[in-house]
């Protein structure tokens, strides 16, 4: 259980961590090596325990001094991770093209992971088989086999970024060249590119596609993940929706345009450096629509504590969702700390600016939860937001920096007393 007593604008600066979905195929892309992989700068999050238990699992040895993961071969690899694993984190299915690469067999269960939608695994599939595999669903299980998979180019119906990165992963080990056309872009994919590129994995972006050139054998490499463009958003909303000024450093600011510009026409005022990157809203918020899409666009990501900010603004916004079919979770929690918002098809109305109260909430997911614990720091009042496990597979001791920041904010067991 997360309390916050709300009201008070949020001021200072706090570190970004490394980026959640950069850490997790990276730590599973050392599945397609026998050699030490050195993975720095991993937050310390549960979906990245999660991603350690499930290589470990498979025959890894995995050691973690600060933020990073040093992992080693232990044993000779298994085909087959424990449902128990996979069902907590969908970035779990990932590991089926390394596996079947390098063992020529995988089977891994239909991923779990957060409610926000169907998200299938039929183009990660599509993909596998057209670089030579057989692949089999049955029980909730994806069996795949072949005896060597073979570069070719794979068409995606839509920028997948799961879907793109598996191809990565599979085609590092494959025969030849594999083409991905209508690839996903966004930075944590790129990055799993650089990481199988010093691997020995040569992977190349263009207009339309990426390519990896597969090889035989991967060598062990060090990487260093990219900061966290999420986390960073959402402190960046935090300081806006508390009307403070909360500076993010260790960042990369042109990862947060489609944010900054949105922030900009709201009413805040955006300032940037090198690594660092800043908002200021003392003032008033004005309502400004945003579309998601896929990378550079707006991130669904940060939808749901978009969401909560324009409960604030003056005027009525409109919030579009064309990611995730299901991304509304928040919607009704937010409505109980007094927004004034409703869903028509894949749009968000929402009505401001809305006199937000403290009151009982949970969180569905972990964006969702984000979105409940900005509106909370914005409340009056005391909020108790349930469900905070979830925000710990996605944000970083996130409770100790927002107190830095000044926020008052306690975390405590449910059975406690206290």
């Amino acid at each position: 259980m997360i309390l916050v007593e709300g009201g008070q604008p949020l001021t200072g600066t706090v570190e970004a961590s490394g980026a959640k979905n950069a850490a997790l195929p990276a730590i599973i892309a050392a599945l397609l090596t026998d050699r030490p992989v050195l993975i720095r700068r991993t937050p310390q999050l549960v979906d990245v325990e999660t991603a350690v238990a499930l290589v470990q699992s498979l025959g890894k040895k995995v050691e973690r001094t600060g933020d990073t993961v040093a992992i080693s071969e232990r044993t000779c690899l298994s085909p087959a991770p424990p449902r128990e694993i996979v069902s907590r984190m969908r970035a779990s299915f990932l590991a089926l093209g390394p596996l079947l690469a390098r063992l020529g067999e995988a089977s891994v269960p239909l991923p779990g992971g957060c409610a926000i939608g169907a998200r299938p695994v039929d183009l990660h599939l599509k993909g596998l088989a057209a670089l030579g595999a057989e692949v089999e669903i049955g029980e909730g299980m994806v069996h795949a086999r072949a005896r060597e998979l073979r570069g070719t180019t794979v068409q995606l119906d839509f920028p997948s970024v799961g879907a793109t990165e598996q191809l990565l992963l599979a085609g590092a080990l494959a025969h030849g060249e594999t083409v991905v056309m209508n690839p996903a872009r966004e930075p944590e994919v790129q990055d799993l590119g650089r990481l199988l590129s010093a691997m020995g994995a040569p992977v190349r972006w263009a207009a339309d596609r990426v390519s990896v050139f597969g090889q035989q054998r991967l060598d062990g490499a060090a990487h260093t993940v990219i900061p966290d463009r999420i986390e960073t958003g959402t402190y960046l909303i935090v300081g806006a929706i508390t009307r403070g000024t909360v500076r993010v450093v260790r960042t990369d600011p042109s990862l947060q345009t489609a944010l900054s510009s949105a922030l900009t026409a709201a009413g805040a005022a955006v300032k940037e450096g090198t690594d660092w990157i800043e908002v200021s809203s003392p003032g008033g918020m004005q309502a400004v629509d945003v579309k998601t899409a896929p990378h550079p666009g707006f991130p669904t990501d940060l939808q749901p504590p978009w969401v909560a900010l324009m409960s604030t603004a003056s005027g009525k916004s409109l919030v579009t969702e064309t990611v995730f079919e299901a991304r509304f979770h928040h919607v009704p929690e937010l409505a109980r700390l007094g927004a004034r918002l409703r869903v028509e098809g894949r749009t968000i109305v929402v009505e401001g600016p809305a006199g937000l109260r403290g009151a009982p909430v949970r969180a569905s997911d972990i964006r969702a939860g984000a979105a409940l614990l900005a509106a909370s720091l914005a409340a009056q009042g005391c909020t108790e937001l349930a469900g905070e496990e979830l925000l710990q597979r996605g944000y970083d001791t996130f409770v100790d920096k927002l107190a830095a920041l000044g926020a008052r904010i306690w975390q405590r067991e449910e059975n406690s007393n206290d």
